[in-house]
């Protein structure tokens, strides 16, 4: 593809991520592509995606040096803009990020060259009863993170407004979108409906819809399912709920989740991605659902999710299992699959 314009999302607080910056910006000089940093906060203060973009110069390519929690930054950027986004590994534990540091240059000669897979990641937006912001009488007691809050939230222009059907916000999420206590003494009771019907009134910790990204996120700690991030689902899960019924529910990728704030019910916190974007009282709601367009996200090859979630999460087998025999193979089959079988998802081998 064509590379004209790079932004980047940089982990200030790592130095490694601040020596990846130095080789994106020297790649960038010796082809000729203009490299410019975004979502910086020197200011003080925070701006809309849209206006980080367009100071930037609406990047194509939007690069983040760092782990899952910079590569989030840097979707919701390039969400905006439809760019392209590649993340470079600088993390831990993370299940997002792409590229190791030592090829840096050679995973930006394969996006330029048109080397590379592009995989579309599902997205979630949401409508609400109002526009969220976050109080300021209760700012100082939410604030939390390494930078100031982002601005409140604003309605996109290009859908209907109000109404029993509330107003489009114009917010994506890749991990998940969450409705949680503010108080430790005050849980959240909320209405929570699947497709338009009440599935049921929960008083709990939190209650969150995430994305098939986001299942090894905070709805995995919660006691959620792992699931492909090449599904298209919502996963509804409630954190610590006060009721028997306290598992997951997956719903079509065309069933809106709905969460009600109930009458006796303390305040809620709404975060997206792990950002707080506003408060809700009694009375209000929102509804999340797949946004329709999808995130656009670099590979160098196909991902291997399932060897990343045994590595990542330090998977071992059970003593039972290899107790008397020989341990599982880590790959099965070596050769290419037969006809029947050629259309779906397998790995390439050990070679491959």
């Amino acid at each position: 593809m064509t590379v004209d314009r790079v932004g980047m999302v940089v982990h200030g607080g790592r130095p490694e991520a601040t020596e990846a910056a130095r080789t994106v910006r020297a790649w960038c000089e010796a082809h000729g592509v203009v490299c410019r940093d975004i979502d910086v906060w020197h200011d003080g203060g925070r701006r809309s995606a849209r206006q980080e973009v367009a100071a930037a110069g609406d990047p194509d390519l939007v690069v983040t040096l760092g782990g899952d929690g910079t590569f989030l930054r840097g979707a919701r950027l390039a969400a905006s803009a439809d760019a392209l986004v590649l993340g470079v590994d600088l993390g831990r534990v993370g299940f997002l990020t792409e590229v190791p540091m030592a090829r840096i240059r050679a995973a930006l000669d394969a996006v330029r060259e048109g080397r590379l897979d592009v995989e579309r990641r599902m997205l979630l937006t949401m409508r609400a009863s109002r526009r969220l912001e976050v109080p300021s009488d209760i700012e100082a007691l939410t604030k939390y993170g390494r930078g100031p809050l982002l601005p409140p939230t604003s309605v996109r222009s290009d859908c209907e407004t109000g109404g029993e059907w509330g107003v489009p916000l114009d917010v994506t999420a890749l991990n998940d979108v969450v409705l949680e206590k503010l108080a430790r003494d005050r849980q959240v009771s909320a209405g929570v409906y699947i497709a338009g019907r009440l599935l049921a009134s929960y008083s709990a910790d939190a209650l969150l819809v995430a994305t098939p990204t986001g299942s090894t996120a905070y709805s995995f700690a919660a006691g959620g399912p792992v699931v492909s991030p090449r599904a298209e689902t919502l996963v509804f899960t409630p954190v610590a709920p006060h009721m028997t019924f306290d598992r997951s529910v997956v719903a079509a990728p065309d069933e809106p989740v709905g969460l009600r704030v109930l009458e006796h019910s303390g305040r809620a916190a709404v975060s997206i991605d792990g950002q707080l974007r506003g408060v809700l009282g009694p009375g209000d709601w929102i509804g999340v659902y797949a946004a329709p367009h999808r995130l656009r996200v670099a590979r160098l090859g196909p991902m291997d999710f399932y060897g990343r979630l045994r590595h990542r999460m330090n998977l071992t087998d059970a003593p039972a299992a290899v107790a008397d025999g020989v341990p599982a193979p880590l790959w099965p089959v070596s050769g290419p699959p037969p006809g029947d079988l050629a259309h779906l998802a397998l790995p390439r081998g050990p070679a491959g």
